[in-house]
């Protein structure tokens, strides 16, 4: 069977313009003499499509694009259709929609399979809308018998997980059936290394079953998820035949006949695939929002440049403005440095001096302050009104405002509220501090863009005299392991001291995380990267009171 894969990127809600997406491909298919086209997950509503499939107008419209497609289909012979959708139960209990995939084929739905296993774990929340299939069942298309499954369907392996999340394997129960094609339609978001975790489960289907399987996975940024493609078939060894590339769209017609090479993956590189993650999210954000052109402050620090890098990577210098705000304790490093970055990239560049603006803010609190010593406060002015000079450049131009904290500073609170954390879009609010110097290297591979003064100096907020980071924090490279321990892996504080890890060190980084949720609850989205982000795959409570 020869099968078109159409790794695709869908506008969440556009549901016309995801079909017109999907009718593009179906001529050159057809002329290829594909035997199937494979759409991913829910692609005609896009993924994740959140409460509006509580209403009922989107799903009206969804399936009245589904039926225009299965008229088109009536003028492709030889040709069918597999392509995601939510359709109604017709039941008075549940959701009343399933998370299906329909086979189309000369102008009928031939048949639907529904979604059996709906994840609830970290980012994803489909039993809030969704209900669970009655029954799996393998139907006959051609000469074969095609095992149809939706993303988690495909991720209940015995062999891969313990404990296994689910009772039952969707894929086994389609095996036992006879399936002699697997196909899986998928929406999975990207984190790095996930793409060695997809390839490991899918070439086991193929490898412990004797049947080709077929990945097909979205591609495109979807507010703060990042979905990376990498749609994948393998022969009934368990060889790939095709691998498709990342974080672009990409159609191909496979013959399952073909066989596989061994030894042919190449996994993802964590720091490429995080850089190239990242700049493919910038733009489907501020396509997919209406923005074209972004603005951010340079504080001729690490963070500040390798967003803004990402930025002109994404949208192109001509798009990028960079604006430096000096304080009276900024460095004269801070804004050398960052006029060098912006005539590297070649990006629009602003200075907008706010001493006398801070001189007025404390002139017009001296007599309020009366009696108190200067604190934090002070040095948060001066984080505050280069976000509200930020936002004015935002609001008078059009410009997205770009945030540029990172995770480390976001975990433990080292950020300012409506100051540095004002803005549209986190770009790297999930990568670690030491991560984001690896960013800067990859980025200055074949030359230097970031200057070396900017990852070789000691990181610091400049918001009083001779400040650094390392006077508040712990060490960065200690600082992201615990982080890992206690944000990513929920490691308790005993657990993570046993690592052997300074007790005290550990105390401070837990209740830094803990009383800084607030915070975080206010910041802007952030483009997901990393196995457990800050953001709707972690919902922690503000108001409580526990040990760990």
């Amino acid at each position: 069977m020869k099968i078109t894969i159409a790794q695709l990127n869908p506008v969440v809600g556009d549901i016309d313009g995801n079909l017109k997406k999907a009718l593009q491909v179906l001529p050159q298919a057809h002329q290829d003499s594909s035997d199937l086209v494979v759409f991913p997950e829910l692609f005609l509503t896009g993924y994740p499509p959140r409460d509006l499939l509580e209403r009922s107008w989107f799903v009206e419209r969804t399936q009245a694009a589904l039926d225009a497609l299965t008229k088109v289909s009536a003028d492709l012979p030889r040709t069918g259709i597999l392509i995601g959708a939510p359709q109604l139960t017709g039941k008075d209990t549940g959701n009343g929609l399933y998370n299906s995939a329909l086979l189309i084929y000369e102008g009928q739905v031939l048949f639907r399979q529904h979604k059996s296993l709906l994840p609830t774990y970290d980012v994803f929340d489909e039993a809030r809308y969704f209900d669970t299939a009655p029954q799996i069942l393998v139907t006959p298309f051609k000469d074969d018998r095609l095992g149809i499954a939706i993303c988690e369907d495909a991720w209940n392996d015995p062999e891969l997980w313990k404990p296994r999340t689910y009772s039952f394997d969707p894929v086994e129960k389609l095996i036992s059936q006879g399936a002699t094609i697997l196909i899986n339609i998928s929406a999975s978001p990207f984190h790095a290394g996930k793409d060695k975790v997809r390839y490991g489960i899918m070439q086991n289907h193929s490898n412990k079953n004797h049947v080709p399987s077929v990945f097909v996975n979205q591609v495109g940024g979807n507010d703060e998820l990042l979905f990376d493609g990498r749609s994948m078939c393998f022969d009934s060894n368990g060889d790939p035949i095709v691998i498709l590339s990342a974080f672009e769209e990409n159609v191909r017609t496979v013959d399952l006949a073909a066989a596989g090479k061994p030894d042919s993956y190449m996994p993802l590189d964590t720091i490429a695939s995080v850089h190239d993650a990242l700049v493919m999210g910038i733009r489907d954000y501020m396509d997919k929002c209406g923005f074209s052109s972004t603005v951010l402050g340079l504080s001729g620090g690490i963070d500040s440049a390798v967003t803004c890098c990402l930025a002109v990577e994404s949208l192109g210098r001509e798009k990028v403005l960079g604006v430096s705000m000096p304080s009276p304790y900024s460095s004269k490093g801070s804004v050398d440095d960052s006029r060098k970055l912006a005539e590297n990239l070649g990006i629009r560049f602003k200075v907008i001096p706010i001493s006398s603006i801070y001189t007025s803010y404390l002139d017009s609190l001296k007599e309020h302050f009366e009696g108190r010593t200067s604190d934090i406060t002070e040095e948060n002015f001066q984080a505050r009104i280069r976000g509200n000079i930020l936002m004015g450049l935002s609001n008078k131009f059009g410009h997205l405002l770009l945030s540029t904290g990172n995770k480390s500073e976001l975990a433990v609170g080292y950020c300012t509220l409506y100051g540095d954390m004002a803005g549209g879009l986190s770009v790297i609010s999930d990568v670690p501090k030491t991560m984001v110097y690896q960013l800067a290297h990859y980025i200055n591979r074949q030359s230097e863009i970031i200057p070396g003064e900017i990852i070789e100096k000691p990181p610091s907020a400049e918001l009083k005299p001779d400040q650094k980071d390392q006077d508040s924090l712990p060490p960065y490279d200690v600082l992201d392991r615990i982080l890992q321990y206690y944000v990513d892996e929920h490691y308790s504080l005993q657990e993570i001291v046993k690592l052997g890890f300074d007790p005290e060190v550990v105390t401070w980084v837990i209740k830094a995380v803990d009383k800084s949720e607030y915070k975080r609850k206010q910041a802007p989205p952030g483009l997901k990267v990393t196995s457990k982000a800050f953001g709707t795959g972690r919902r922690m409570v503000i108001a409580a009171k526990y040990d760990v």
